[in-house]
């Protein structure tokens, strides 16, 4: 069993960056796949990104590419996800997630996630 704990949400101005992390207890963390997702008020939860158990695999969603960067240190059990140039459409409560289930395109939907944390909120001013 994993246990997240997300940290580093806040209050920034649009244009300007946040660094969020995830910490995971268990020993065998990097036999997780994790992403981050995210849910805005009165809209769905989606996905933001996707690291692969080693980190060699990425997957971002369309309206992060090129801004947001998801990273992993397996030794100290935790994800990263550096948003830079953020916009008042990110405002929104994020979380990490994991799963055992191997790298594909399964694991770029919310469905398949075992293991949640309680999010960290992201507001961005205009």
């Amino acid at each position: 069993q994993v246990q997240l704990v997300e940290s580093g949400g806040g209050l920034v101005q649009a244009g300007g960056s946040l660094r969020l992390s995830c910490a995971a207890s268990g020993r065998t963390f990097s036999s997780y796949v994790v992403g981050w997702f995210r849910q805005a008020a009165g809209k769905p939860r989606e996905t933001v990104a996707v690291i692969s158990r080693r980190g060699s695999s990425t997957y971002y969603a369309d309206s992060v590419k090129g801004r947001f960067t998801i990273s992993r240190d397996n030794a100290k059990n935790t994800v990263f996800l550096q948003m830079n140039s953020l916009n008042t459409e990110d405002t929104a409560v994020y979380y990490c997630a994991a799963t055992p289930r191997g790298w594909g395109a399964v694991v770029f939907t919310t469905t398949v996630y075992d293991y949640w944390g309680q999010g960290t909120q992201v507001t961005v001013s205009s």
